[in-house]
This record gives C-alpha cells, sequence and structure tokens, in this order.
C-alpha cells in the first residue's frame, strides 16, 4: 500500500469519526460537540484538507443547534493553516447560507466581516442572494420556466420530453450535447435546487445529480426581458415514482406482490416510450416476493441511502413519492435531498406547506413551523418519514387522517397543531386494520418504531432500519426475531433460569448417576466402613462447595442475557454499547454452561482422590485410575449435551429480544457465524461418549468387566441416541444462525 493509500484512508477515518461522533452528541450520547483538534491528522499531505471537510461539518451541525453556532472567523483564529485552505470562500460562503436560515441577514452586512474576501464571496453567494432578486426577476424566471416546451434547446440540453411539474419547477427528460447522454433536467424559479448537496453524494440508492447552473434565455412571452432560473441536471429514471405506485396499489391487490411493482414501473416507461428489460435478475427477484417484502425492500434501500447521506452530514427532509424514483428493473433511488432545508421554514411558505410533503412530515418538522425558534430535526426525522411513505405503500393509505390544508395562512397553525396532536397519539386500530393479512409481524414492528413521536424512540439510523427490514425479507428470521405470541419461543421468554437450569442439569444428573454406579461397584464396596464414611464426607464437602460455586460463576457470566431482555420489555433503554455486549454474552451462553461444569468434573477427579488421601484413605493406583477415567467420561457427557439445547433456546428466545433495539452489524454477523462453527466441536464430543464409555472400561480388570458392563452399554447405546438428536439440534441451530446472520446488513451490500 502507498504513502497516499495511507493518507486516504486517514482522511477518511478521520472524517467519517468526526460525522459519527456528531450524530452521537445530537442523539444526546456526549454533552459537548467533538473538537476538530481531537480529528485532525498530523501528515502534512491530508492535514489541510481533512480539516476543511471536518471545519465545514462542524459548522453545518453547529448553526443546526441553538446557541452553538461559530464563525469561520473563530475556527480561523484557532486553526491557522484554515487561512491557506482552497475552499476558504466557499466555507464563508457556507457560513452565511448557514446563517440566514435561522434569521434575517443582509449579504452587504454579513461581508463587512470579510472585507478582504467580499468580492470573491458576494460572485460565489450571487445565486443565493434573495437581496438582489425583484419580484419582477422571479416573474421573469417563472415565464421563462413556464415556456418551456419539448423541442427547445436550453444551454447545453435538448428538451425532448416534459416528465411532470412541481413545487420545485419543471423537469424534463434530455440529451445533454457535450456529453451525449440523456439526464433529467429540472428548471426552477429562485433558490429551489439541491445541486450543491446532491452532487457530493454518490450512493446505488440515491438518484445521481451531476451539477447545476444558472440559466439565461429569453422567454416567448416577455420577449423584451431575459430571464434566469436555475437548472440542476441528473440521472434520468425511466421507472416513474413511487406516486405511480401508490396508484397501482390502490387499484390492485396486495395478493399481487411484486408484480404490482413491476406493473407500475411498466405502465410509466410505457408512457415515456421506454422498452421494459429483459432477463432481469432484480425484476425475477421483486417477482418472487410477497407485497409485504416489496415494500420491506424497497424500504431496505432507502433506509440505507438515508444513512449513507447522514453520515456525510445530508438530510432529506422531504421524502415523498415524488421523490422516490425507480430504474426499469424496479431499484428505488431517492432523490430532492436538502431542497426543503435551504426553504425558509414559515407556514405562509408554499414550499414549507407543500400539501404533497405534509403527510410524511415528522412531529418536529411540523412543530418547527408553528415555531421557528425550535430545534431542527435530525436525521431520525427522515427515519419518521420514510416510515409513513413505507405504511401508504403497505396499506394503500396515509398512517394519519389529517385535515385538509386551508389556504389562508394565518388559518394553517390550528391544523398544524391538529397534525402534531394525531402523530402523537399514534397509530390507531383502525389504522392498525389496513394492514394486508400476510404482514409480517416484524415488518408491522418495525414502522410502528419509525413512527414514533419522540424521535429518541424511533431507530437511531438508517443503518439500524435497513437491518430491521432485512429480517423481514428472510421468513426464517423474521420468525425467530418476532415469533407469534401463541408459539412456545415467545411464552418461554418468562422461564430462562428454569429452561436453562434444566439444559444444564438432566446432562449432568444422569453423568452422576453413571459416576456413582461405576465408583459404587469398583471402589467403595471393596472400601472399609470407615473408608465408606470418609468418602462420603469428602463427596459431601466436595458437592457442597463445587455446586453453588459452579452455579454462581454461570449465574455471572449470564447476568446480562438473563437480565435486560428482560428489562428491556418492561421499557428499560440500553446504549448500544450494552446491548451489542449482551448479544454478544447470549452467543456464549452454551459456551459457559458446558465448559464450567466440564471443569469442575475434571478438577474433581483430582481433587476427590487427593481429598480422600488427605483423610487417610489408601487408595490404590487401579482405583486412581478407574475414578479419574469415569470422571472424564461425566465432563465429556456435561460438554457434549448442554450446548445445542441451550443455545437453541438462546437464538430463539433471548437473542431475538436484543437484535429488535438495533445497532446491529458486521461484528453481530461474524459473532453468529462462529456459533455455527463451533457446533461442530461439540458435535465431534457428543459423538466421542460412546467411545470414551468403552475406553474408561479398558482400565477395569479382566474380572471385574462383569461389574461395568452394564453402566458402559447403557451409556454407549444411550451416547448413539443423544447423538442422534444432538445432530437434529445442530442443524437446527445451524439453519437459525445462518438466518440471523443473512438479515444483518454490510454497508457494501
Amino acid at each position: 500500500m502507498t504513502s497516499a493509500d495511507f493518507a486516504d484512508r486517514g482522511e477518511t477515518d478521520a472524517i467519517t469519526t468526526f460525522t459519527e461522533d456528531w450524530q452521537r452528541c445530537l442523539r444526546g450520547e456526549l454533552i459537548e460537540p467533538p473538537p476538530i483538534a481531537e480529528y485532525v491528522p498530523d501528515g502534512i499531505q491530508v492535514r489541510l484538507a481533512v480539516l476543511t471537510d471536518l471545519v465545514r461539518i462542524d459548522l453545518r451541525h453547529r448553526w443546526d443547534r441553538a446557541g452553538l453556532g461559530k464563525r469561520i472567523t473563530e475556527y480561523r483564529k484557532e486553526f491557522p493553516e484554515v487561512e491557506n485552505s482552497p475552499e476558504l470562500v466557499d466555507l464563508i460562503s457556507e457560513e452565511f447560507l448557514a446563517r440566514r436560515r435561522y434569521g434575517p441577514l443582509e449579504l452587504e452586512e454579513f461581508l463587512t466581516e470579510y472585507p478582504e474576501l467580499a468580492q470573491e464571496v458576494r460572485a460565489r453567494l450571487t445565486e443565493f442572494a434573495e437581496e438582489g432578486d425583484t419580484a419582477a426577476d422571479t416573474e421573469r424566471a417563472a415565464a421563462l420556466v413556464a415556456d418551456l416546451t419539448p423541442g427547445r434547446r436550453i444551454d447545453d440540453f435538448d428538451l425532448i420530453t416534459d416528465l411532470g411539474a412541481g413545487t420545485l419547477g419543471r423537469v424534463f427528460l434530455a440529451r445533454q450535447r457535450s456529453m451525449q447522454r440523456l439526464v433529467a433536467v429540472r428548471l426552477s424559479a429562485g433558490r429551489a435546487a439541491s445541486g450543491h448537496s446532491m452532487a457530493q453524494l454518490d450512493h446505488p440508492h440515491l438518484v445521481r445529480v451531476f451539477d447545476q447552473r444558472l440559466v439565461t434565455d429569453t422567454p416567448v412571452s416577455a420577449p423584451a426581458a431575459a430571464a434566469s432560473a436555475r437548472l440542476v441536471y441528473m440521472q434520468y429514471l425511466p421507472g416513474g415514482t413511487a406516486a405511480g405506485v401508490l396508484a397501482q396499489r390502490r387499484q390492485g391487490t396486495p395478493a399481487d406482490g411484486g408484480t404490482l411493482l413491476l406493473r407500475a414501473i411498466d405502465t410509466a416507461m410505457e408512457a415515456k416510450g421506454e422498452i421494459r428489460p429483459t432477463d432481469s435478475s432484480v425484476r425475477a427477484e421483486i417477482a418472487a416476493l410477497s407485497w409485504p417484502e416489496t415494500v420491506a425492500w424497497i424500504g431496505r434501500r432507502l433506509a440505507d441511502a438515508l444513512d449513507y447521506a447522514a453520515r456525510r452530514s445530508v438530510l432529506h427532509l422531504d421524502i415523498k413519492p415524488a421523490n422516490v424514483l425507480f430504474t426499469a428493473e424496479g431499484i428505488p433511488k431517492l432523490a430532492d435531498f436538502a431542497v426543503r432545508a435551504a426553504a425558509p421554514r414559515s407556514i405562509a411558505n408554499p414550499i414549507a406547506v407543500d400539501p404533497d410533503s405534509l403527510p410524511y412530515r415528522s412531529p418536529e418538522q411540523l412543530a418547527e413551523l408553528l415555531d421557528p425558534a425550535a430545534s431542527a430535526p435530525g436525521p431520525r426525522s427522515d427515519i419518521y418519514s420514510l416510515g409513513a411513505l413505507l405504511w401508504e405503500l403497505l396499506t394503500g393509505a396515509v398512517p394519519f387522517d389529517d385535515p385538509p390544508m386551508p389556504a389562508d395562512p394565518d388559518a394553517r397553525a390550528e391544523t398544524f397543531v391538529t397534525m402534531v396532536r394525531l402523530r402523537e397519539q399514534g397509530i390507531t386500530d383502525a389504522t392498525l386494520a389496513r394492514l394486508p393479512p400476510d404482514t409480517p409481524s416484524t415488518l408491522r414492528r418495525v414502522l410502528l418504531e419509525c413512527l414514533q413521536a419522540d424521535p429518541h424512540r424511533r431507530w437511531r439510523n438508517g443503518a439500524e432500519l435497513a437491518a430491521q427490514l432485512d429480517l423481514c425479507l428472510d421468513a426464517r428470521a423474521r420468525e425467530l426475531v418476532d415469533p407469534a405470541p401463541t408459539s412456545l419461543a415467545y411464552r418461554s421468554r418468562s422461564w430462562l433460569i428454569a429452561i436453562l437450569g434444566l439444559c444444564v442439569g438432566v446432562p449432568n444428573v444422569l453423568a452422576s448417576i453413571y459416576n456413582i454406579n461405576l465408583n459404587q461397584s469398583l471402589i467403595i464396596d471393596r472400601m472399609s466402613v470407615a473408608d465408606q464414611e470418609r468418602f462420603a464426607t469428602v463427596g459431601l464437602v466436595n458437592n457442597l462447595i463445587a455446586f453453588p460455586i459452579a452455579g454462581l460463576l454461570l449465574l455471572f457470566l449470564t447476568r446480562r442475557p438473563l437480565t435486560i431482555g428482560f428489562r428491556l420489555a418492561r421499557g428499560r433503554e440500553y446504549s448500544p454499547r450494552t446491548l451489542a455486549a449482551a448479544r454478544r454474552d447470549t452467543l456464549h451462553m452454551g459456551d459457559w454452561a458446558v465448559w464450567v461444569p466440564f471443569g469442575f468434573w475434571m478438577v474433581a477427579g483430582v481433587g476427590w482422590p487427593l481429598g480422600l488421601a488427605f483423610s487417610g484413605v489408601d487408595l490404590p493406583r487401579q482405583t486412581f485410575l478407574h475414578f479419574f477415567a469415569a470422571q472424564v467420561v461425566c465432563a465429556a457427557i456435561a460438554l457434549a449435551y448442554p450446548f445445542f439445547p441451550i443455545m437453541i433456546f438462546a437464538v430463539r428466545s433471548i437473542y431475538p429480544q436484543l437484535l429488535v433495539r438495533g445497532g446491529i452489524g458486521a461484528e453481530d454477523e461474524r459473532q453468529l457465524r462462529k456459533v455455527a462453527e463451533r457446533g461442530n466441536f461439540y458435535l465431534g464430543v457428543a459423538a466421542s461418549v460412546p467411545l470414551l464409555g468403552v475406553a474408561s472400561a479398558t482400565f477395569v480388570d479382566a474380572a471385574d468387566l462383569d461389574l461395568v458392563i452394564v453402566p458402559v452399554r447403557i451409556l454407549s447405546v444411550g451416547g448413539i441416541l443423544a447423538f442422534v438428536l444432538t445432530y437434529r439440534l445442530f442443524r437446527m441451530l445451524e439453519a437459525d444462525l445462518l438466518a440471523l446472520a443473512r438479515a444483518i446488513p454490510q454497508r457494501n451490500r
């Protein structure tokens, strides 16, 4: 790896870590914002570039929180090298946009703070300066956009087909002459664009924005006046939007499954004269899904896109059907990031109260319209909006029956209050009744968590939501995670200690019976009465010490799995780190339950004879070997058989309660697969138990074989039957583990 590779990796790690720590601060997990100085690398090659990006991220987040705003002047004092950044003018421009978002700020007044760069900053901000926009300018720009028709050329683009219009302007299918490619072009009057935010994002489930520019033309309706409009050109997707999917959902039936989505896409493509693809593996995958699975399939990809953008400090804040586009194969992509964030937040603003967007707004977004001084929405606001959209796709209706929006801005406040109250009341029984009959309980739970009125009770980020939606797409995984209330896996959650006690106790009790019978015939019956009393005393002392210590040790090792799931069910909240530790401990319960007894059996195999020797009992060497060989067989029984029933119980009853709280990732998948690998070892031990029983008989004198033949036969036959049962349990556990591992998303999927 070259030094440049190391530099690139260091830059990415620093920026990613800083962004994640800022998100933790916004979630309340950190009291103070992360200090930039702790994230800037030492390398001269990358320090300035990383510092510039860190300042940009810090600036945005600080101005999103009252009382934390920081000016570029302060950053320049703290980090003098910022003066040499080639992006200094851009940073100052971003400060202006961030400050003006929360209150009136004249451009010329702002520029007095940076007199040496005023000319460059003014040029950079010309396209954003509302102060220079007059009503006449806006009218001329609107006339330009309204007069555009297919067949015209504007700038570098030949307009081919009108794809639609909305509050943000008009969208055309166009051919970009310089690149000889088809693109979607949106033209708007004013600043309603997302080019700067979107052009920096590159993700398979985000519409790729190439660039934006101001274009000047002479409208037909006003030939005497030139006008400027904003042009954003982006990836062209022929499959229509989620609005078309909703139209098909309301006309058709959820029994159509994934073909309903494909039908909506084909209808949109036919309207544009496009030809649907053939031999598409993606379309074949969609066609095989039920409708709830199709909704989860769409949502999983959009959630991953939201997580990607949020980790780069970009929020959407306007998720709605028109902003979810589809490729010809059916792959969903999000469009129009950060458009609403740039719009003034006022109930008099037509963009802010767009009726197409309001049904999907989170309670905090609606509250912000009532009080612009309220805290700005965070990433969990997008989680809410995506949940509302997925609910509508699933049922054909929005989750809340909002009142109509009055035209008079003065009368809107009461309507917004009603909308907030409806969301705080939650999903009603009548709304739940609209869910299709085949809706998995996992999907129902996931969407209800998205629609929590309190942001802190929603999924923390898009990655968590994507992980939960992945569970919905695996039938075995979702049955494990969300078992029916009448199922044994669900009801057994209240019997944790009793079930674990049986799983550990029964094999060890059987081993003890074998051990007692063997020792009775080979050792105890040949002792004097006094020695038999000493043997019983040593055994009693051994058991009084060993059993309590083993029990307490097992309870200590399994304390998290035994307590956290119980408390979660009663409303207790835990940090992601604690939940991760509980999941890890749950997957080691089987190991602890076998290795602790195994260790005590082996220690007893040496300690018991030594105790007898110290008590005055003279044991022949052959007797010692008999005793130790029997202990080894018992230890093998304790090691082989409890593991699988305990792990099946843990994976089906304990682990799912921890999995549904989110925060799962690649480490959880690795741990699940490790358990499956360890199962092979325990299966081998189970197969060796009958062989060990036979091997132990070889230490017995030929004259004593009649004394041990019956226990050995019982052990051999019972061991073979137990192995068959153990193998069945092994296959069940392996299937459960692999199902859960498949459902854990990776960022590169």
